[in-house]
């Protein structure tokens, strides 16, 4: 079934296309695809090859995600495809990010029915691939699932990497966002991403004027784990707003990257110098760390977390001690 891509030029001079997605800008000559693998020069029309392709499908814990301020303690159905417009050489899903795995399709319609069957579940995680390489599918099941019910949550685990216009017009049907931040040099994101940092920058100033946004960065060693480059992300990300969370997540060997793990110490350094300039600053991809999330006027503990699972100590977002309000969606 061929379904035609949105963001696109054709050249009529060569029958090449020029797919306006994402930074990238690929120029496609016939009956090849972009960079992603995802998008395809089909009789000088291009088509997006996955669409309602799944190859990952899983009820979550939304902590997983991670998203510690929106709805902590609940479900999320997760679900993924192939393709990504990065080469992470660290990637941690590269046997579909960066391969063509074996699929089931699902249409819009049958997605949402399966959402509604789910049970303990708050919505749909697009996740595990890169779902802005999922464009099309992605945006007519989350506009339909607003249609239908905008109390289910739609949210995305990207890596930001999308042009300006396609993002504006996704995400009035986005909730939150977890957006990879991988590195604060654009030399680091070119050598080991295959991208450019800037691009990522403007879709996280974007993202946080529309829906709820979190931060990631994997924090590699000899790479990005300088105390002056989270200093950075950090006063990068209170500019915007203080409030938005940031995960430092462990690296460990992966893919083609054969650093060694982060060592713990190393992200507890890490979350000291980030804790100057933001609320909310999570360990993650670590086992007995502290993940609680706690008032930051007067140190109350409001939500208690461990192994992925949450325990909200409050019944409104704010703090019964201090009455402080806390970024929190409930």
């Amino acid at each position: 079934m061929r379904h035609q891509a949105l963001y696109w030029e054709p050249d009529d001079k060569t029958g090449k296309i020029r797919c306006c997605l994402c930074p990238h800008q690929c120029l496609i000559a016939p009956g090849k695809v972009g960079i992603c693998r995802t998008r395809k020069n089909v009789n000088q029309t291009l088509i997006s090859v996955n669409y309602g392709k799944i190859a990952s499908i899983a009820l979550d814990p939304i902590e997983k995600k991670p998203f510690y301020h929106y709805k902590p303690g609940t479900g999320i159905l997760s679900v993924g495809t192939y393709g990504c417009n990065m080469r992470c050489l660290f990637c941690q899903n590269y046997s579909i990010s960066q391969e063509e795995a074996p699929t089931t399709y699902f249409s819009p319609e049958d997605l949402i029915d399966f959402i509604n069957k789910v049970e303990n579940n708050i919505g749909i995680a697009f996740t595990y691939n890169e779902p802005m390489m999922w464009y099309e599918y992605v945006y007519d099941a989350a506009r339909l699932i607003k249609e239908k019910n905008r109390s289910v949550s739609v949210t995305l685990i990207t890596n930001g990497y999308i042009n300006a216009e396609p993002l504006k017009a996704l995400l009035p049907y986005i909730d939150a966002m977890n957006i990879d931040l991988k590195s604060f040099s654009n030399a680091t994101y070119r050598r080991l991403c295959g991208a450019r940092l800037e691009p990522v920058l403007s879709t996280i100033r974007a993202a946080a004027l529309e829906c709820h946004v979190e931060i990631t960065t994997l924090i590699i060693t000899d790479e990005n784990d300088s105390l002056e480059e989270i200093k950075e992300v950090a006063k990068f990300i209170s500019g915007i707003d203080r409030n938005i969370p940031l995960h430092l997540s462990r690296y460990y060997p992966t893919y083609k990257l054969n650093r060694p793990a982060t060592p713990h110490q190393t992200l507890l350094a890490l979350q000291d110098v980030a804790k100057k300039h933001l609320n909310y600053v999570y360990i993650g991809n670590i086992s007995g760390g502290d993940a609680n999330t706690y008032c930051p006027k007067c140190g109350k503990t409001i939500v208690e977390r461990r192994y992925y699972q949450a325990k909200v100590l409050i019944d409104k977002p704010e703090c019964p001690k201090c009455g402080e309000l806390i970024s929190l969606i409930m």
